[in-house]
């Protein structure tokens, strides 16, 4: 269509224009059907024997935040106040 012709169809939501992408996908050069599971810890037996250096390791994630630290306990008198306080409002 000329654009004159294409602009006055959109305008009267005549046409609706589609972009369709496709892809092609091959085999690479690394396609490999059995999954390896990279390593994640280096024991002493593998620092031992030199294995180490033909394995894949796990990259490390110096940027995950870790586990937050357990602190902020209630005092021991706060936990009795608020047992009893819980039995006595069962008591009503």
């Amino acid at each position: 269509l000329p654009e004159r012709d294409r602009a006055e169809l959109k305008r009267r939501k005549l046409l609706l224009e589609v972009t369709l992408k496709s892809y092609w996908i091959r085999k690479g050069s690394a396609f490999s059907t059995d999954v390896a599971r990279p390593e994640t810890e280096l024991t002493p037996e593998m620092i031992s024997t030199g294995s180490w250096r033909q394995l894949p390791f796990k990259p490390y994630n110096f940027s995950a935040l870790g586990l937050p630290p357990a602190c902020g306990h209630l005092h021991p008198l706060l936990k009795v106040r608020s047992e009893l306080r819980q039995i006595f409002l069962e008591m009503g």
